[in-house]
């Protein structure tokens, strides 16, 4: 399966030098539009010189920049499908296996390989922190995803909320978040306008934010501190979030583990409150 643009940044950006580090990040950072402007403009925006542009389009595999500018183009394209316009391929008769089964767990495993032990681990050690509020929400699709985690990280330690909901609702809860808490947003394509506003406003308040998304990135990871990026593609006229869902099911895991002794002893007095 072919990396995109952001998996390849994720998994070389610790070999870069620190002018090629800045030209990932600020790609990332307006991905994928600052990527299509010239080298020049895509230079000045990172405040890093051309030819380091040009090193940092080598370093991720391309043999120029027209050429990395192709595969951006091919990438925004796919970004903006809508489920009317993606070609349904229909299984071949006397196949072997299931299409979508097949595309799923090729979808984890990418996923995964592009998501470094460390990263998991930093964001699971936000997560168990208990100097501040978790707050979790999704979109039209994902929102079910940021509920069952917020279910579950609520068990083992105080001030989880999921927020639900209409817009003016998530609004009203900026009130309640500072630099000290942590904002779980779960969006895919095609992008939520609501929830890049609302992650915006966030961020100029200080909050961290932990994004959820696909491999062609929300907006919003211009905003966000941690980046999921997870693998939805497959033959189906609709997105999947099955790799989105073990990942979040891995944090849980891990920060269960980190609030072990809290953790239980949360759980034993729920359960005598029952």
């Amino acid at each position: 399966m072919i990396s995109n643009i952001a998996e390849l940044i994720a998994d070389r950006i610790g070999t870069m030098p620190a002018g090629e580090r800045r030209a990932a990040q600020t790609l990332i950072a307006s991905y994928p539009m600052i990527g299509l402007k010239t080298v020049a403009e895509f230079s000045n925006a990172a405040g890093v010189s051309s030819p380091t542009i040009l090193r940092f389009v080598a370093r991720l595999g391309f043999q120029n920049y027209p050429e990395f500018q192709s595969s951006l183009q091919d990438e925004l394209a796919a970004q903006l499908q809508s489920p009317a316009t993606r070609t349904l391929n229909p299984p071949s008769p006397g196949g072997t296996g299931s299409p979508m089964l097949e595309a799923t767990l090729d979808n984890m495993r990418e996923t995964f390989r592009h998501l470094s032990d460390k990263q998991l681990a930093d964001i699971a050690t936000r997560l168990a922190e208990r100097r501040g509020k978790t707050f979790l929400i999704g979109g039209r699709f994902t929102d079910p995803l940021a509920r069952y985690m917020a279910a579950h990280l609520a068990v083992i330690q105080p001030d989880v909320f999921h927020l639900a909901g209409q817009e003016s609702m998530w609004r009203d809860r900026l009130i309640d978040m500072g630099k000290r808490d942590v904002l779980v947003i779960f969006d895919i394509r095609r992008y939520q306008d609501s929830l890049v506003r609302f992650a915006e406003k966030a961020h100029q308040r200080g909050v961290q934010i932990v994004l959820f998304t696909d491999q062609w990135l929300s907006p919003i990871a211009r905003f966000a501190r941690h980046v999921i990026a997870g693998r939805t593609a497959v033959p189906s006229a609709w997105d999947s979030s099955a790799a989105l869902f073990v990942v979040a099911e891995t944090l849980i895991g891990a920060v269960t583990r980190q609030l072990e002794a809290d953790g239980a002893r949360r759980i034993r007095e729920m359960e005598g409150l029952r």
